[in-house]
């Protein structure tokens, strides 16, 4: 995972917890999953654009 251990992994847990508070985290997880997945959705259908721009040109 990036080249983290366990306990660099727990200190940014805590550090967050102490910076956003424990009922903001649930919601930052949820916005940075919708984000994420946005962003791959776009990667995938870029690439299924090129590769059928690709295709009509042969």
């Amino acid at each position: 995972m990036f080249g983290l251990g366990w306990a660099e992994v727990i200190i940014i847990l805590i550090v967050a917890v102490l910076i956003f508070g424990p009922k903001k985290i649930p919601e930052l997880g949820s916005s940075l999953g919708k984000t994420l997945r946005g962003f791959k959705d776009e990667v995938i259908r870029d690439d299924d654009n090129d590769n059928n721009d690709k295709e009509s040109d042969n």
